[in-house]
């Protein structure tokens, strides 16, 4: 009989190491400088693969889960499906420029300049990359020519003040068009050759009389 315990125990013994060690892979996060692999275990899964990292150290472990792996393949599916529409709404964006007699480079630099994906000065530090709205920049177009500019003008405009396609229209644009008038009376033809000689006023939205805010570029000192 004890011969007999004594043969089990030898015969159990590696398994219950295996199960310790099945144990700590549950909780185990293994990493290296370019992976980031969560190891699950459940017992229903049989143990089939080997993981190399570039450290060339071998870990055995489970396969990952079901719903991990849909979960993964889910996201990824969702980045490429967001790329392809960003740059559509970018290829979109460009064309509506070119009515203004811009070229391809020329629309592109508008762009990358009025939503922060080169620096600008006039932002400074503050703009965040955005993807341009194609629906939101011929609302911006259409409201710049109710103001008697056209395509000739709209050109000049755009050329010296990109950023105005990143501006609010109605925070921005429309309430400062309304100050030049209220203020200064400043409207009709006289309005066209103000903001052909600086446009930048349809982007102010500080006023700080005299007591740096830092913002100047942004600043109704300026006009």
């Amino acid at each position: 009989m004890i011969q007999t315990l004594l043969k089990l125990t030898e015969i159990l013994q590696p398994l219950l190491k295996l199960a310790e060690i099945l144990q700590v892979l549950t909780k185990t996060i293994v990493s290296s400088s370019t992976n980031l692999i969560l190891v699950q275990w459940n017992p229903s899964y049989r143990i089939t693969s080997q993981i190399k990292l570039p450290s060339k150290e071998r870990f055995l472990c489970s396969e990952l889960s079901v719903r991990t792996y849909k979960l993964l393949a889910t996201n990824q599916s969702q980045t490429t499906i967001q790329e392809e529409k960003d740059s559509n709404l970018w290829e979109e964006s460009k064309q509506s420029l070119y009515a203004f007699n811009f070229t391809t480079e020329e629309a592109d630099m508008i762009l990358k300049k009025a939503f922060g994906w080169i620096h600008s000065p006039y932002w400074g530090e503050e703009r965040r990359k955005e993807t341009p709205k194609l629906d939101s920049i011929k609302e911006m177009l259409d409201y710049l020519k109710s103001l008697s500019l056209s395509d000739d003008d709209l050109h000049k405009i755009l050329k010296k003040f990109p950023e105005v396609l990143g501006c609010c229209l109605n925070e921005e644009l429309k309430a400062n068009v309304q100050t030049l008038e209220r203020e200064w009376g400043i409207k009709g033809k006289t309005l066209r050759n103000v903001l052909l000689r600086n446009p930048k006023v349809l982007g102010y939205n500080v006023d700080c009389k005299g007591d740096c805010m830092a913002k100047c570029t942004r600043c109704w000192v300026r006009f």
